[in-house]
C-alpha cells in the first residue's frame, strides 16, 4: 500500500488510533489532528500550511474513501491562515458537518472551531466517510488531567458485541450527526442487521428484545428516561432516543464505530 503525501512538521496517526473523540495529549495551541479510518496526520500550526484529504492516497495528506469512486482524489483542504484553521471542499461532492451543514466547493472557506468536529463525506450505495478534526485550543490539550480531584466512576457502559452492533444499527442517524435524528424501527433494523449477519436470524421481535433488555439493565444503573413510566404516553421513540443519546454521551459509542457496519459488510 503506498503512503500518503507529508507536510512538513507534521507526524503521522496510525489507523488504530483512538478516535479523537475521546481527547488529543498535550499539543501547542492551535495543532491540528486529523483522523480517518487509515491513519491520519497531526499538524502544528504555521501561516500557509495545508492539509489535503481525499481517495488519492499518493497525493493526499489524509486518505479518505480510498476504495470508493465517490469520494474526489482530492476532497478537501485544511489550512491555516490569520491563527486559524479554514476548511475548503474540492471535491464534487459536499462535506457534511455537525448539524447537516454542506460545504460545497463553490461555498467559501469556513473557520474551524478548537476542539472536536467530525466530517462526513457521502460515498457510494449510502456509504458515509468519517475525518475526525480536533483543534487545540489555548490551553494546548484536551481534557485536563485533574489530579487531585475525587475520582468518578466511569460512565462507559459494557456491551455485547451484539448489543453493540445492534444499537449502533439503531442509532446509525445520530453517529452520523443528522439534524434531527431518530432511530431506526425495529424492522429498519432488522432488515440492515440481516444484510451484514444473514446467518444469525434478525427479526423485528429479537431487535426489540435485545434493545429493551439493555434499556432496562441501564435503568436500573440509574440512567433516567429508559421507562415508559418516567416519560408517559404517547412514548414514540422517546425511550430508543434517550438511551441512544446516553451511549452517545457516555461514549460507549462514538462516530468511528459506524466502521464496524462497512467490516461486517466486507
Amino acid at each position: 500500500m503506498q503512503e500518503s503525501a507529508r507536510v512538513a512538521g507534521g507526524r503521522p496517526l496510525s489507523a488504530g488510533h483512538d478516535s479523537l473523540a475521546f481527547g488529543v495529549p498535550a499539543s501547542s495551541p492551535g495543532t491540528m489532528y486529523a483522523l480517518a479510518i487509515s491513519g491520519g496526520i497531526t499538524v502544528g500550526p504555521r501561516e500557509g500550511r495545508e492539509i489535503l484529504f481525499g481517495r488519492n492516497r499518493p497525493d493526499v495528506h489524509v486518505c479518505v474513501g480510498e476504495n470508493d469512486r465517490r469520494v474526489s482524489r482530492s476532497h478537501g483542504v485544511l489550512s491555516h491562515r490569520h491563527d486559524r484553521w479554514w476548511l475548503r471542499t474540492t471535491g464534487r461532492v459536499p462535506v457534511r458537518l455537525p448539524g447537516s451543514r454542506l460545504l460545497f466547493a463553490e461555498d467559501e472557506p469556513i473557520p474551524l472551531t478548537s476542539g472536536y468536529t467530525p466530517l462526513f463525506v457521502r460515498g457510494s450505495s449510502g456509504r458515509e466517510h468519517l475525518l475526525e478534526l480536533y483543534v487545540t485550543g489555548q490551553e494546548g490539550h484536551g481534557p485536563l488531567a485533574r489530579f487531585d480531584d475525587p475520582t468518578q466512576p466511569p460512565k462507559t457502559w459494557r456491551l455485547t458485541p451484539t448489543e453493540r452492533l445492534a444499537l449502533i444499527v439503531l442509532g446509525q442517524r445520530y453517529l452520523l450527526h443528522e439534524a434531527h435524528p431518530q432511530p431506526l424501527s425495529w424492522r429498519q433494523a432488522a432488515d440492515h442487521l440481516a444484510e451484514l449477519q444473514p446467518d444469525v436470524g434478525w427479526g423485528a421481535k429479537k431487535v426489540e428484545h435485545l434493545v429493551v433488555a439493555v434499556r432496562a439493565r441501564l435503568s436500573r444503573d440509574g440512567v433516567a428516561g429508559l421507562t415508559r413510566d418516567e416519560v408517559g404516553e404517547p412514548v414514540g421513540n422517546s425511550l430508543n432516543h434517550n438511551l441512544i443519546r446516553e451511549l452517545m454521551e457516555s461514549t460507549t459509542i462514538v462516530p468511528p464505530d459506524l466502521r464496524l457496519l462497512d467490516e461486517q459488510d466486507e
